[in-house]
C-alpha cells in the first residue's frame, strides 16, 4: 500500500477543489484493484444540498472507469485533526467493499476500515454479511 504516494494525490487534488463559499477544500483518492487510483474534491453549489464530497467525486471518478472494487481511501484536509468522510460518503463507499481508510490533517493521520466507520452498512438492507 502505497500510503505517502496516495496522500500526496489527495492534497494534489484537494488544490483543485471549488469551494468559493466554505473556502474548505478537501481531496480524496479512491483506490481500485492494481492499484488504480483516482482523485477527487469537494464541488461546492450555491444551493448546498448539490454540494459534492470529494470523496463521491473520486468514487465517481473510479466507477466511470469501471472500477467495482475500492481497496483504499484518503481524505486530505487543512484542519488540525483529520476529517472523517460524511454519513453519505460511508454508505455510498459500503457498495464498493470495505476499503482501509486514511484521514489527514496537518498534524497527523488516523487509519480505519470503513467497517469500522460505518458497522452493518449491509446487514438488513442488503441481507448481506
Amino acid at each position: 500500500m502505497d500510503w505517502d504516494g496516495w496522500t500526496r494525490l489527495a492534497w494534489e487534488a484537494r488544490e483543485r477543489a471549488h469551494a468559493p463559499y466554505s473556502k474548505f477544500k478537501v481531496g480524496a483518492v479512491v483506490v481500485g484493484p492494481g492499484d488504480r487510483v483516482f482523485g477527487g474534491c469537494n464541488v461546492e453549489n450555491l444551493s448546498y444540498g448539490l454540494t459534492m464530497c470529494a470523496e463521491r467525486v473520486a468514487i465517481g471518478s473510479a466507477v466511470a472507469a469501471g472500477v467495482s472494487e475500492i481497496r483504499a481511501v484518503v481524505v486530505v484536509a487543512e484542519t488540525e485533526a483529520p476529517i472523517s468522510p460524511c454519513g453519505a460518503c460511508r454508505q455510498v463507499l459500503a457498495e464498493f467493499g470495505d476499503p482501509e481508510i486514511l484521514l489527514v490533517g496537518r498534524h497527523g493521520s488516523e487509519r480505519f476500515t470503513l467497517g469500522e466507520l460505518l458497522p452493518r452498512a449491509s446487514t438488513g438492507i442488503l441481507d448481506r454479511l
